[in-house]
């Protein structure tokens, strides 16, 4: 059974930074793009960022870029996802998701496995 377990959520303070974590299992993602997603109260799931499985520094929403940093360790089955400068805005449930490494890798509908989520609050 495939799952993926998201940990690191909390509150912090606006200009702080958290780290998620994401650990799967179940199968091997080596061929899997490995990204995050958010949804905020009252909004629709968005991207955040992506390391596609065939390699690169990775890629990020606007809202994000240059304040997160995605990275994956293949060997651990483990994503992650630093988060500096954090804004209110950024407020939100954070998903890990996993997709096979084609089509749109920006597109959820391209992903097949999700974790259940984690909440990171920002207060100002």
């Amino acid at each position: 059974q495939v799952q993926l377990v998201e940990s690191g959520g909390g509150l912090v303070q606006a200009g702080g930074s958290l780290r998620l974590s994401c650990a799967a299992s179940g199968r091997t993602f080596t061929t899997y793009n490995m990204g995050w997603f958010r949804q905020a109260p009252g909004k629709e799931r968005e991207f955040v960022a992506v390391r596609v499985w065939t390699g690169g520094s990775g890629y990020y929403a606007d809202s994000v870029k240059g304040r997160f940093t995605i990275s994956r360790d293949n060997a651990k089955n483990t994503v992650s996802l630093q988060m500096n400068s954090l804004k209110p805005e950024d407020t939100a449930v954070y998903y890990c998701a996993a997709g096979p490494g084609v089509g749109r890798w920006f597109d959820q509908g391209n992903y097949d496995y999700w974790g259940q989520g984690t909440q990171v609050t920002v207060s100002s």
